[in-house]
């Protein structure tokens, strides 16, 4: 096996961001997973990775529940980073008062609660994950996310491939609702004249035809796409050198139903000529 850790993934994040629903996804893509493993034994994953002839791809899901067991998982991750190996890590979060309303529900106190307040307990969680956040090679916000939407984004990021592929979920938004937090990138379309106020366009989006064609004839629609499109190819050239191979792109408009959606499409439609397997998501088309 010549890359075993592309055939490694550490799943992690904040409790009731949905690590089983990815686990669940990546199961469906033919990965072994192995939940709750003891960081400790991450170094024997890699060394049966090695040794297997069979080109098993293996995903462990770890579980932050005190800052000593956070401590191991950074030391084993450092460990393997001093051999030149590190796995892909699928980091997942979502905001408080979703993952108060998840936990609620599940009738479960949090790992990390004991006798404190759940809010208590998720900002020390927050706090505990923070570097290994920021390590991420994907980053998923699961905050307006079914289990469905996840698992998709999931398989955007983890579906085979012979050769290594720039994989890129792009999503419109608007930034009365605020920008997405696991953006790798934002661009902002509310330079572009906006259909909203043209009483024809109001009630459209960005998907129907009449608004698409009335955003992308802007003088200046077609330049920003040209130099975004060059832009992004530097992006996929030194991704693939860092071996991150998912980006985020996040693309906003006052309330996300006209030029960032036109816009996204039109974006999304580039990076596939470009042989980038793209996701378009629109997040609050029909949140007004």
């Amino acid at each position: 096996m010549t890359d075993p850790m592309g055939d490694l993934i550490v799943v992690s994040g904040m409790t009731g961001a949905g690590r089983s629903t990815a686990a669940k996804a990546l199961e469906d893509l033919g990965w072994f997973v192995i939940d709750n493993l003891p960081p400790q034994l991450l170094l024997s994953v890699v060394e049966l990775l090695v040794d297997e002839d069979d080109g098993v791809r293996v995903a462990v899901v770890v579980d932050i529940r005190s800052r000593s067991f956070f401590g191991e998982l950074r030391d084993s991750l450092d460990t393997l980073a001093e051999h030149h190996l590190r796995p892909r890590l699928l980091f997942l979060e979502a905001s408080d008062d979703v993952l108060v309303r998840r936990q609620e529900a599940a009738r479960r106190p949090h790992p990390l609660q004991r006798n404190a307040r759940l809010m208590d307990s998720i900002a020390k969680e927050r706090e505990i994950i923070r570097d290994l956040r920021g390590d991420a090679d994907v980053l998923i916000d699961t905050s307006n996310l079914n289990v469905h939407q996840l698992a998709a984004k999931v398989a955007s990021a983890f579906a085979d491939g012979d050769q290594p592929i720039v994989r890129a979920t792009v999503v419109s938004f608007g930034f009365k609702y605020g920008i997405p937090v696991d953006s790798d990138m934002v661009v902002d379309m509310r330079f572009l004249p906006n259909p909203h106020w043209v009483p024809d366009l109001r009630p459209k989006t960005g998907l129907d035809p009449e608004v698409s064609d009335y955003v992308l004839a802007q003088p200046d629609a077609a330049s920003f796409l040209d130099r975004l499109e060059a832009m992004l190819e530097t992006v996929y050239d030194g991704f693939l050198r860092e071996r991150k191979q998912y980006l985020n792109l996040a693309v906003g408009c006052t309330g996300g139903k006209h030029r960032s959606v036109a816009m996204s499409e039109a974006i999304g439609a580039r990076m596939r000529e470009r042989g980038v397997e793209v996701l378009v998501v629109h997040r609050d088309l029909g949140r007004e």
